[in-house]
């Protein structure tokens, strides 16, 4: 199963391609999509827009794992990354994906094993469980990669959910 995981921004949107052979997992392709500060808001979301249709494209994922919204602060902002979330899941849903949404708790249960877990330990673990030389930066393209991780480990069981818990 080919997994790609995005953490949604306006200025940045991380992704990570992650492959799935049963307990087996390895970093296809992992980077960022930026987009220039002082553009108008709908051509950064184009932006966005094209480059995630580029790397669905290229990558064909089974699933594409986004992290869900989780703002206690600016507003403003929750709302323009959410434009940019939704732009990054049409271009999924048009390229035929499947499409899971994850909480940040969510993918740091998945990935550390505790829902409290800091940012440096699940970048660690990202780079562990990947096998990587170094942890990838920015922050946001290892968020993505968490992302992925949480895909990988939580599909068995929403596949067993969706058939009434039944194997």
């Amino acid at each position: 199963m080919r997994i790609m995981g995005i953490d949604p921004g306006i200025a940045i949107v991380g992704y990570g391609v992650v492959d799935r052979r049963g307990n087996q997992l390895k970093a296809v392709d992992y980077g960022s999509i930026q987009t220039p500060a002082h553009t108008p808001t709908a051509a950064r979301l184009k932006q966005v827009y094209d480059a995630s249709t580029e790397l669905l494209n290229r990558y064909r994922p089974d699933v594409v794992a986004i992290e869900k919204l989780f703002f206690n602060r600016n507003v403003t902002t929750a709302f323009t990354v959410g434009q940019a979330r939704g732009v990054v899941m049409l271009a999924a849903e048009e390229a035929g994906a499947a499409i899971t949404e994850y909480t940040p708790m969510e993918v740091k249960m998945a990935v550390a094993g505790y829902g409290g877990a800091q940012k440096r330990q699940i970048q660690e673990m990202v780079r562990v469980l990947l096998n990587l030389p170094a942890i990838p930066r920015p922050d946001d393209v290892a968020d993505a990669l968490g992302v992925a991780i949480c895909e990988a480990h939580s599909s068995g069981f929403h596949r067993l959910m969706k058939q009434g818990g039944k194997p």
